[in-house]
């Protein structure tokens, strides 16, 4: 039996791909307007001038990712009754859903056809259609990693997916479903960097963290005497990067990789992955009526039917030269 750590790539994987010696993918960041953050760690879709270092990243293969959706399952009538949180959604006949259009491996929009594609955007497509009949049924709403939790309290949506890190405070304002996916926490510099090689060099160094997210807590317990400076969004964090106003950037690695693979010329992941694995949950509001339990049954059907193995494989393993879908971790075990 897989755990977490079956989530990552290994090192001999990530340098066939040229993506630097981290152990795990994920999302692009760093690049321009169509690849801001979607992490644990999230930020918003604000973006910034795309770069003539930036290339296309790999795309998701739509024909193949619209026709895993449509495989869905539905749920019976009475599975949805017994539930208060699904019997409201299905009944206003569309799923609120806070997450992002900008994270390329994990839901990016396509400007061409007006969908949403990736890891997150096919698991909560498949739970639309779970709920109501039709993957296509669900309500955007932009969140960043500072209104995660708020957008749930103040009832704007009905279920947050963010590659949103399962922590203890989140816990005592929302409620997870899950974990579905997880990650650690990583180093990116620029290409041209040859004083940061791993966690120990980060010492006195200027080092880019994003406000509401895990990074600035795991920071000072592995790298207490890097100097921290929080920003609101992946954007700001990658521009002061590229500027200098700060040495390194340190998120979930998933964002990193992304941001390596649409620009290898400009930045590259440093050392090994550090901190706690974090677990990816899916968010709901506080004490909502069934709603842990409906989604958790959700989630097991769909990895029991081979439909997550498919859809990593379509979103993240045929873009990065992989060719066997790890084991989804344990749902309902946080550590």
């Amino acid at each position: 039996m897989k755990t977490l750590d079956s989530i990552v790539l290994n090192r001999r994987q990530l340098m066939a791909l040229g993506l630097g010696t981290a152990t795990t993918f994920g999302l692009a960041a760093c690049g321009g307007g169509s690849d801001d953050a979607d992490t644990g760690d999230s930020g918003e879709a604000a973006g910034t001038e795309a770069s003539a270092d930036e290339q296309e990243a790999p795309q998701v293969d739509a024909a193949a990712f619209d026709a895993l959706i449509a495989k869905g399952p539905v749920a019976a009538d009475d599975v949805v009754a017994a539930s208060g949180w699904a019997k409201k959604i299905k009944e206003a006949d569309s799923l609120r859903v806070g997450t992002t259009d900008t994270s390329t491996f994990f839901s990016l929009l396509n400007v061409e056809d007006q969908h949403r594609r990736g890891f997150d955007a096919g698991l909560y497509q498949m739970l639309a259609r779970y709920i109501t009949g039709d993957e296509s049924k669900y309500a955007f709403t932009q969140v960043t990693s500072d209104t995660r939790e708020s957008v749930l309290q103040n009832d704007t949506v009905d279920t947050v997916f963010a590659t949103y890190s399962i922590t203890p405070e989140r816990m005592e304002k929302i409620d997870f479903a899950g974990p579905y996916y997880a990650s650690q926490q990583s180093i990116l510099v620029k290409k041209d960097n040859t004083d940061i090689n791993g966690i120990d060099d980060l010492a006195g160094k200027n080092v880019a963290v994003q406000s509401g997210s895990t990074g600035p807590s795991v920071m000072e317990q592995f790298a207490p005497d890097a100097v921290l400076q929080e920003f609101t969004t992946d954007p700001e964090a990658c521009a002061a990067l590229e500027q200098g106003r700060v040495d390194a950037y340190v998120i979930d690695n998933t964002l990193h990789m992304g941001s390596v693979a649409k620009n290898p010329n400009k930045y590259k992941i440093v050392g090994e992955p550090f901190g706690p694995i974090d677990p990816y949950g899916i968010g709901l509001p506080k004490d909502a009526e069934g709603a842990v339990e409906f989604v958790n049954t959700f989630l097991t059907e769909v990895e029991k039917a081979g439909l997550w193995a498919e859809l990593w494989q379509v979103t993240i393993g045929d873009r990065v030269g992989q060719t066997s879908a790890p084991e989804p971790p344990a749902i309902g075990k946080f550590e």
